[in-house]
């Protein structure tokens, strides 16, 4: 008998429990149609990183609003490696990637494992390296000690657009 009440109570007491949650998760706003992109403001870690790297850090200007940053880091014991990542206006990730080691294998990391096509794309006044991979694209300049790659899921047109909207500048030449 003591049993029977005990699955009863227990029974009772659950019920009780999700009318409770229930009726919270109905007066609880939620919209289910809402981006749940985090949009990050990229500028103060720009103004470090162009202090602190010894090559011209390169960021985006004149994108449009559409274009929403995502991620940024700088890493000045991992060979000055600059990362600056997107949402482009298709939902493609495009990133800008730089450092101080222009290696294949550095290369290959940032554009998970695409590799060099032997074909060029001309962005402006620069002829960019195309490679391509089977997760990423990207788009390949190698300056003096230090490497630019544009990668990730866009197209190489989206590619083009994220690297002619870059601008590359350094220490005092940021304002």
């Amino acid at each position: 008998m003591k049993g029977k009440q005990t699955v009863r109570d227990m029974v009772l007491s659950l019920t009780v429990i999700g009318l409770v949650v229930g009726g919270i998760y109905m007066f609880i706003p939620h919209d289910e149609k809402a981006d749940p992109t985090r949009v990050i403001d990229y500028r103060v870690e720009t103004l470090t990183a162009r202090r602190a790297a010894p090559y011209p850090v390169a960021a985006p200007a004149g994108l449009s609003q559409e274009w929403r940053a995502t991620s940024v880091g700088f890493e000045r014991k991992n060979a000055n490696a600059w990362h600056l990542g997107f949402l482009d206006p298709r939902q493609s990730y495009v990133a800008v990637e730089q450092s101080t080691d222009t290696t294949a294998g550095y290369i290959g990391r940032v554009t998970k494992k695409a590799k060099a096509t032997g074909q060029t794309q001309q962005v402006g006044d620069q002829a960019w390296e195309r490679w391509d991979g089977d997760h990423y694209d990207a788009l390949v300049r190698q300056d003096q000690g230090y490497v630019t790659v544009v990668t990730g899921t866009g197209s190489f047109e989206q590619l083009g657009a994220m690297a002619a909207a870059l601008e590359f500048k350094q220490g005092a030449e940021q304002q």
